[in-house]
């Protein structure tokens, strides 16, 4: 699926693929017989963010060539880098899902589904109805600017470390280093988890 973006700000969660990139991993993985794991991150604090939640993994879900294994719980966050009270709040989850897709592929899908939620780039830090990030691919480490896997800021968030920990408590963020780890030493401050909130697997 090709998707046409909105243009606007830099959005450092939007990643274009360079060329080189996407040629070595295209290589690397195009057959069926051989799925990847790839670690999404899911946020959205506008309209019901729930419902945009759970439509987003239906999306993942509905793509060829990705099946979702396993869906975080819902954690609420405030807003980064806005000032208190100027944004309503986050929903944000974790999905782990296989996929024969690589990773440039999959980043068009992401936004493609972006877009379907009415996602608008035009403010860094805006509000925004959907967010859809890699957070890692297999275990691929590259710090091209236009495609950074893991994703670059993944290792400091605890809204994304915190609902991937409790799918995968041993799991590693390639470059990293153990979640566990990462989690410890990160700010849990203004993360909580939403245990009255539940998304589901896709059947």
């Amino acid at each position: 699926m090709t998707a046409s973006f909105a243009k606007g700000h830099s959005d450092p969660t939007v990643q274009p693929v360079p060329a080189s990139v996407v040629e070595k991993v295209d290589a690397a993985d195009t057959t069926l017989q051989n799925p990847k794991q790839a670690v999404i991150s899911l946020g959205a604090n506008l309209g019901n963010r729930l419902e945009t939640l759970q439509g987003a993994i239906d999306a993942l879900e509905d793509t060829p060539g990705v099946r979702v294994k396993a869906v975080s719980p819902v954690y609420e966050t405030q807003p980064w880098g806005v000032e208190p009270g100027s944004q309503p709040s986050y929903f944000n989850a974790v999905v782990v899902l296989k996929t024969t897709l690589p990773p440039s592929s999959l980043l068009e899908r992401a936004h493609a589904i972006e877009e379907a939620f009415h996602r608008v780039r035009d403010e860094r830090w805006g509000a925004r109805t959907l967010d859809v990030d890699i957070v890692a691919y297999a275990d691929i480490v590259t710090d091209d600017p236009h495609l950074t896997l893991p994703h670059p800021r993944a290792h400091e968030r605890a809204f994304v470390l915190a609902p991937w920990h409790d799918l995968e408590p041993a799991a590693q963020l390639p470059g990293r280093g153990e979640i566990a780890g990462l989690l410890d030493i990160v700010t849990r401050e203004g993360v909580e988890p939403r245990k009255d909130l539940e998304l589901r697997l896709p059947e």
